[in-house]
């Protein structure tokens, strides 16, 4: 083969590349739309299962609160179904470029990514309808007139709500990057303090200035942490193992 069909077939397979990447990323788009517009359809049951835990009414105090609400909450049920799929499109875009058994291994990820996604919001729900509300109710004592707005209490709700989301992928990030050997449960138990003193203050950071409830807030997220480094010793012990083997039967 020449230089220049060389040149030509590489030229061809980053066409194809960016072809394929152009295609997932619309699949991903298309299933945002429908569940957006799912979320929008349906969002007056969404608005009443959240309303039921609430112990006041809410208000608005613009034309434009009931429109920023339904598009927030349109937009978190969207990001939330569309999440398994824009992992299955990634998988499927890196899968001819792995091994079948690294195939199956990463495809386990696309599943857990989205029940940990779920579960952090769920705890997060959780966190702010059990402690976080009585606590700033438990503030006023009758001192003032309280009116609660939409705007104002889903801007708390999902300040507090989505980093939970998020943080609770921590585990499944570090198997992740552990297999790709970019860090090591070593490395995890050596930052240990530093990522204590980085989930501490962003428990802080999301939750109302109350010491109490801080440390409450702060522990699962330690406890992820810790979590994460059982989960990469268990995917590190494993990486150790097929090398050792590998260099055995090298030396057979």
């Amino acid at each position: 083969m020449s230089e220049e069909q060389f040149q030509n077939e590489k030229e061809m397979n980053v066409v194809g590349h960016l072809s394929e990447l152009r295609n997932r990323l619309i699949v991903t788009a298309v299933v945002f739309v429908i569940f957006f517009a799912a979320g929008f359809m349906y969002i007056e049951e969404i608005y009443g299962f959240i309303e039921a835990d609430l112990p006041f009414k809410l208000s608005v105090t613009g034309l434009t609160d009931l429109i920023s609400v339904y598009l927030t909450l349109a937009g978190v049920i969207a990001i939330t179904g569309t999440l398994p799929i824009l992992c299955l499109q990634i998988w499927l875009f890196i899968k001819p470029g792995l091994t079948r058994p690294e195939q199956k291994v990463t495809l386990m990820y696309v599943p857990v990514i989205f029940i940990l996604f779920v579960t952090g919001i769920v705890f997060g729900y959780l966190i702010f309808v059990e402690l976080v509300i009585p606590f700033l109710l438990s503030l006023n004592d009758g001192m003032f007139n309280e009116i609660f707005t939409y705007d104002r209490y889903f801007k708390l709700l999902f300040r507090i709500v989505i980093p939970f989301a998020l943080f609770f992928e921590i585990p499944i990030i570090a198997m992740f990057l552990t297999r790709l050997g970019i860090i090591t449960p070593h490395f995890m138990r050596k930052m240990r303090k530093y990522a204590y003193l980085i989930l501490v203050i962003v428990g802080a950071l999301i939750t109302p200035p109350d010491f109490v409830l801080q440390i409450v807030v702060a522990i699962p997220l330690v406890l992820l942490y810790e979590i994460s480094i059982f989960l990469s010793q268990i995917i590190y012990r494993k990486k150790l193992k097929k090398h050792e083997e590998f260099m055995e039967n090298n030396h057979a």
